[in-house]
């Protein structure tokens, strides 16, 4: 082997060990503790500004444009402890009680999707990288209906594989976006089948295929695999944004619980086929996440581009994508 190729495993190895102790040693911690740490890790990884932080300070500079550049780094410290504070309640989620869970969670809008899941039909939700996508879903496993869901392929595969086995510990169903079946087949079938809510993480497309919608005042471009699910098997389709907020006394994980708003059931407002539809359904979903990225932008973990100007920047030439763009701050 070269020592190219041994440098490779072994950062592999590392990687998965890390994970490994992460699920074990952080569930352990005192609570306090364990949130303390992961504080430390987002403000050191603030303070090295790389590419994840840059790129989420010019999305959160394009959802909030009124803020100016002390009130915006505030901002992304606060975003990247709230991102911390994902992973930190992910490693420690096996070892919490459905009790617990069940009281760090707050939920509006649950009679549609529930009414749907209760006939056995399947729900497809539209949602974003918001809060705690994870326990989210541990928690609609009791309470809404099982959960099949679509997951980047990580490297290296090990780390991939303790992440589908976390998943399917809290009764998750990982279908994986490469390397296996084709994903959107396995989400036809499981949507025909019922019984299921098919939770799709469809704010940013990775398939090169996806809409594009406005999203707070700005082109973005997202999947449309929830629509054209929903308008090819009939099943009803929902969007959920979710963030953190501050917990009331003797509820909630490290003094935050997660929020989770349905929307109401989304039908297509226009008429046409099933391509015009699909778009206006995935617009009426960017709508229902803009307003969460907007009164709880640190709930917002979008450290990827997703704006059309930063994925093509031949729509705007010349701009720094670090900053606002023109007319967008007083």
């Amino acid at each position: 082997m070269s020592r190219t190729g041994l440098v490779g495993r072994v950062t592999d190895t590392v990687s998965v060990l890390g994970f490994r102790l992460g699920w074990s040693t952080v569930a352990a911690l005192p609570e306090a503790a364990a949130y303390r740490l992961f504080n430390v890790v987002a403000d050191l990884a603030v303070r090295r500004r790389g590419k994840g932080i840059q790129r989420l300070r010019a999305n959160y500079r394009r959802a909030r444009p009124e803020l100016d550049d002390a009130a915006l780094d505030a901002l992304v410290r606060e975003g990247m402890r709230s991102y911390m504070r994902y992973y930190c309640e992910a490693f420690r989620l096996p070892s919490i009680g459905r009790e617990r869970l069940d009281a760090a969670v707050r939920v509006t809008g649950l009679e549609g999707p529930k009414a749907v899941a209760d006939t056995g039909q399947a729900v497809v939700v539209f949602v974003g990288h918001l809060g705690n996508f994870d326990l989210a879903a541990a928690w609609a496993a009791t309470n809404l209906a099982p959960v099949t869901t679509v997951a980047e392929r990580l490297e290296p595969e090990e780390v991939f594989q303790e992440f589908v086995a976390f998943r399917n510990s809290i009764n998750m169903d990982i279908i994986p976006l490469t390397g296996g079946v084709d994903p959107f087949a396995g989400l036809l079938a499981a949507t025909r089948a019922g019984g299921r809510a098919i939770a799709l993480a469809a704010d940013r497309d990775l398939t090169q295929n996806g809409i594009e919608v406005d999203l707070l005042g700005h082109r973005a471009r997202m999947a449309k695999g929830p629509a054209v699910l929903a308008l090819m098997t009939g099943a009803p389709l929902f969007c959920a944004s979710i963030h953190y907020e501050p917990a009331p006394a003797g509820t909630g994980l490290g003094g935050y619980r997660t929020v989770i708003e349905f929307s109401d059931q989304l039908r297509p407002r226009v008429e046409g086929p099933s391509s015009v539809k699909a778009q206006d359904l995935i617009q009426q979903c960017a709508d229902h996440l803009a307003t969460t990225i907007r009164t709880h932008t640190s709930s917002w973990h979008m450290l990827q581009k997703v704006f059309v100007d930063d994925l093509d920047p031949a729509h705007d030439p010349g701009r720094d994508p670090g900053r606002a763009p023109a007319g967008a701050r007083p």
